[in-house]
């Protein structure tokens, strides 16, 4: 094993995956599509709304099939997150001139 790929894994196992990291990580993906923070590879701000769309049902997906199993951290998050986002998105949408040919 060359010293880089050491390094990486040794990063990768300092990671804790855990709920409220994954729900973090759609979340912050979510944010990535709509343009709201850099793209980490390539460091520019670019729009994918129905990548953005398809992450946030997700989270409400997980919602729905959690409901009941989550700690008050975890529910606290998940809940804030879906309701941040999807006003972010109506926003994006509304800026971008695309709400009114959704409806149609």
């Amino acid at each position: 094993m060359d010293h880089l790929s050491g390094a990486h894994e040794d990063k990768q196992r300092n990671v804790d995956v855990n709920f409220v990291n994954y729900i973090t990580s759609l979340g912050l993906q979510a944010l990535i599509f709509l343009g709201e923070t850099p793209s980490p590879i390539s460091g520019r701000t670019e729009k994918n709304l129905d990548q953005a769309r398809i992450l946030i049902d997700t989270l409400v997906m997980l919602q729905a099939k959690t409901r009941g199993n989550l700690n008050e951290q975890e529910d606290s998050l998940l809940t804030a997150s879906i309701y941040e986002l999807q006003i972010k998105y109506t926003e994006v949408i509304k800026a971008d001139g695309f709400l009114g040919e959704e409806e149609r």
